[in-house]
């Protein structure tokens, strides 16, 4: 489980599904769009602050488990993940969910943990092959 407020000053400390990786997140609500910001060691990725509602209103509606997917923005995303419809055109934004061109993918990779945090949804912790869903 996570720690933190998700405040650049007392960041979510999070972990990637297999437990293997850890990185912190804060919402920056001053930022146009509000963003969700990604420290994963010296690399920052910044995410759509949408991503939270958007991502569990999706998989509310799907209703079962989906694969999380995770790629980087130059490999495709494997049909019906949740990276895949973070970069969907049929998204609620449209496209892309990440905002730092050349580091928008991984958002089937970071974002998950944040909402199990949240207590919006549920991951599996496998070593790999994770899915997630969302909690009623």
């Amino acid at each position: 489980m996570a720690t933190g407020s998700g405040t650049k000053d007392d960041p979510w400390v999070l972990k990637t599904p297999p437990g293997t990786s850890g990185y912190v997140m804060h919402r920056d609500d001053a930022s146009n769009p509000p963003t969700i910001v990604c420290q994963v060691g010296g690399t920052k990725l910044l995410y759509d602050a949408r991503a939270i509602d958007d991502l569990y209103a999706m998989l509310e509606a799907h209703g079962d488990w989906m694969p999380l997917g995770g790629a980087d923005e130059q490999k495709p995303a494997a049909d019906g993940t949740v990276e895949a419809w973070g970069r969907s055109a049929d998204n609620p934004l449209g496209g892309w969910y990440g905002l730092k061109k050349g580091l928008r993918g991984r958002f089937g990779v970071y974002m998950p943990p944040l909402l199990e945090a949240l207590g919006l949804a549920e991951v599996t912790h496998d070593a790999k092959n994770n899915k997630m869903r969302a909690i009623e």
